[in-house]
């Protein structure tokens, strides 16, 4: 009996320190994302093409098919998704069904938060501060963060989403640099806090974006060795909202313009909205 009581108070101990780690990330993803909304502009400037005049070619041509003129300029954007997330490999990439709530405010950060509602439940967030999902709500399986290797991962990721999706982001400004890579091709380099991160655009002869792809700082290799590698991503279904032009279709992954390419994100957007 005394085996069963000590066994039980294990237990009862094991689940309340989960459970206050879970409430502790929770409280730490609402903080973040409060941070990051304070960021957007009161009193944005509208957009003007004149803002881009001096920019090469495919970058105006860019910013003039993303943002239409007189579009309040906001910088911090928050998503809806779904799709799908691939929890496996290039050769048995076992899709899930994802949802996901976004916060972008480049370059000052993001806060992803996912939910895979399948047979063993995935949610946690993705930062550029942390990485922590659990499984049915609790578990954790995967933890990490809080150095600069993550940090520089992520700066990667989100500087590359907000060229497409918080274009106003990456308009001219201090740490933002332009140029022209060939007729259809840009390059804007963003630099922050320490980081800098270059990302190829690609568009088609009206401005449309149809892809990027980056030298991402990642460990998703065999060597789990962090190191530059590509990255890239297709857009497609262009909507409009609140005057800007973004995509609702987004498929990413690792290893891009190579043999070993692999698309891990298949995202559709249910909204974007400027908070």
């Amino acid at each position: 009996m005394k085996f069963v009581y000590g066994f039980l108070a294990v237990l009862g101990f094991g689940l309340f320190a989960l459970l206050a780690l879970r409430l502790w990330d929770g409280r730490a993803e609402r903080m973040e994302w409060s941070r990051l909304t304070a960021l957007q502009p009161a009193n944005p400037p509208v957009y003007e093409p004149s803002m881009v005049a001096d920019l090469p070619e495919p970058a105006r041509r860019f910013f003039n098919f993303v943002i239409a003129p007189g579009t309040p300029l906001w910088t911090v954007a928050e998503i809806d998704m779904g799709g799908k997330f691939s929890l496996g490999s290039r050769e048995n990439p076992n899709y899930q069904r994802m949802d996901a709530k976004q916060i972008l405010a480049a370059p000052a950060g993001f806060v992803w938060k996912l939910r895979l509602p399948g047979v063993v439940p995935v949610s946690g967030s993705d930062s550029g501060r942390w990485t922590r999902f659990r499984i049915f709500g609790l578990l954790p399986v995967a933890r990490m963060g809080g150095d600069a290797d993550h940090a520089r991962s992520a700066y990667g990721r989100y500087v590359a989403e907000a060229v497409f999706w918080t274009p106003a982001a990456l308009l001219p400004g201090p740490g933002i640099v332009w140029e022209a890579v060939d007729e259809h091709t840009a390059r804007v380099t963003v630099s922050h806090m320490g980081f800098a991160q270059a990302v190829d655009l690609k568009v088609d002869g009206d401005g449309r974006p149809i892809e990027v792809h980056f030298m991402r700082w990642s460990d998703a290799n065999p060597d789990k060795t962090h190191r530059l590698q590509p990255f890239g991503g297709q857009l497609s279904d262009f909507r409009e909202v609140q005057g800007f032009r973004l995509p609702f279709r987004v498929a990413a992954g690792n290893m891009f313009g190579t043999a070993d390419h692999f698309v891990f994100f298949k995202a559709e957007v249910q909204s974007i909205r400027f908070p």
